[in-house]
């Protein structure tokens, strides 16, 4: 890439956030949609400044796998574990019924069941950056309402992994699909097993062995570092990025090292 036309994408960001964000919280409708106006505002259907939103992609998805590590260093494990029933509960009556009754719709409409299943399970799932990213900026994150829309949002970080594991069943070809699906789910699982106890038996040793070295610095591109290459454990086996932060978030909320993670990774 050309130092210009770095430099100039880079301005181009920089001064749509700066304007849009303000004037939207001026006039009452929050960050979230000021960053949204801007992104319109310059991409493909707006100013075209930004041609290729692919381009950005990665930006903007590594925001929200550091947005969840940060969710996840504030809710220590006990405190999950308390969250199950939400979890479990109001998650599962929200994605599944959702689905059943988008399934219901699409099937009456003459659409083949499969792609009606698909379609439903898709659009039953919401947008966690923007949610958590409203209730976090209007205080809301610690309340009731708040708690039980961050037990929705794991609940359907969690359930993609069946549903993944499902959805090369729906293919023509079974047999084949059939094997590549418990293969997939399996590989899932075993990411999620080596983060979990991983995070427990090497993470925290090894944050108090770089901590020794008293190079701040250093620190700083460790907690990177985690988050990175949780994230890309879980995206090798096709999960949720985020998913893999917010986890080790969790494993590291009871370290003694919290606070400094969350000087380091906060904006």
């Amino acid at each position: 890439m050309e130092h210009g036309s770095w430099l100039t994408g880079t301005l181009v960001y920089l001064a749509a956030a700066v304007i849009a964000v303000p004037l939207a919280k001026f006039f009452g409708l929050g960050s979230i949609i000021g960053y949204l106006a801007a992104g319109i505002l310059i991409g493909p259907w707006g100013l075209k400044f930004v041609t290729e939103p692919q381009d950005m992609l990665h930006f903007s998805e590594f925001g929200v796998v550091l947005m969840l590590f940060l969710v996840g260093l504030e809710l220590e494990p006990k405190r999950l574990w308390s969250l199950r029933k939400p979890i479990f509960g109001w998650g599962s009556v929200q994605l599944f019924g959702s689905a059943a009754v988008m399934l219901v719709v699409a099937v009456l409409f003459g659409l083949d069941w499969r792609i009606a299943l698909v379609a439903a399970l898709g659009l039953a799932m919401s947008s966690t950056a923007i949610g958590l990213g409203v209730l976090g900026e209007r205080g809301l994150m610690n309340t009731t309402s708040g708690q039980s829309v961050l037990s929705v949002a794991l609940l359907q970080d969690v359930a993609a992994i069946p549903i993944l594991a499902l959805l090369p069943l729906l293919a023509t070809v079974h047999a084949q699909a059939e094997g590549s699906a418990w293969v997939g789910a399996a590989k899932a699982i075993g990411v999620i097993a080596l983060i979990v106890f991983g995070g427990r038996l090497l993470i925290r040793p090894a944050l108090r062995w770089i901590a020794r070295s008293a190079t701040p610095e250093i620190f700083t591109a460790a907690s990177l570092l985690l988050v990175v290459a949780t994230a890309a454990l879980m995206q090798t086996v096709g999960l949720s990025m985020a998913l893999g932060a917010f986890l080790a978030g969790v494993l590291l909320a009871e370290s003694e090292y919290r606070r400094e993670l969350e000087t380091d990774i906060e904006p």
